[in-house]
């Protein structure tokens, strides 16, 4: 166990993130969140953050405001249809890749993590039942484990060992949403949609809904998704 142990752990208000902070605080970690306002079309998510923080008791959640939108280049921050039902399942990085988006926010999680002398961050990557973006692959999470390694101020004077971890690195989406229920996560307060209504409803159609309802389905558990269709 873990018991006392600092771990910053990304959280995006959505489904996989809330069962990394379940499993992190399980582990005995006293958790951080770290969440990104980085100008996402689906900004409900930040609001889902801030609660499952919350019922989490984190020790602290940090909101860091990065403005992605000036640079472009994907369907969540930028004037590109988020596509739906057939299109969202089609093969290949999607147009809702936003570029180096991970190496951003880990980038940044690093720079907390250190600040606050925590060993551990986690992230919940998957590479089973994913969304075909090259920097959720276990080669990628590797490279930046060795990166930070190499290029902060504990692991090089310190000589203390950054973790990146990724418990759900190879879980399918029904593995990640048994053992989420395991922990008790309550998935109603978690937001996974891509382009959801102005109220936050979710829209049912996009490649994140569709995961998230196959997800369920074949965890023989109800989705207590509010969808607009």
């Amino acid at each position: 166990m873990n018991k006392g142990k600092k771990a910053v752990v990304l959280l995006s208000g959505g489904l996989d993130s809330t069962t990394v902070m379940a499993i992190a605080k399980n582990e005995g970690f006293l958790v951080y969140g770290i969440t990104f306002d980085y100008g996402q079309r689906h900004s409900s998510e930040i609001k889902a953050a801030k609660r499952i923080a919350k019922d989490f008791g984190a020790e602290k959640h940090f909101v860091i405001k990065i403005d992605l939108r000036k640079i472009g280049g994907s369907a969540l921050t930028a004037d590109i249809d988020v596509p739906k039902m057939e299109q969202a399942e089609q093969s290949g990085i999607p147009v809702t890749y936003v570029p180096a988006r991970n190496t951003i926010f880990l980038s940044i999680a690093l720079a907390c993590a250190e600040v606050l002398g925590a060993l551990d961050i986690f992230i919940g990557v998957n590479s089973i039942d994913y969304s075909g973006y090259p920097d959720c692959r276990p080669e990628y999470i590797e490279s930046f484990e060795q990166t930070a390694n190499l290029a902060t101020k504990m692991s090089v004077e310190e000589k203390k060992h950054i973790n990146i971890r990724t418990p759900l690195i190879n879980m399918t989406k029904a593995d990640i949403i048994r053992k989420g229920i395991e922990l008790g996560v309550d998935y109603s307060i978690t937001h996974s949609c891509y382009d959801p209504s102005p109220g936050g409803l979710a829209c049912g159609n996009c490649q994140s809904c569709l995961l998230r309802k196959k997800g369920f389905i074949k965890a023989g558990l109800p989705d207590p998704t509010k969808y607009m269709i």
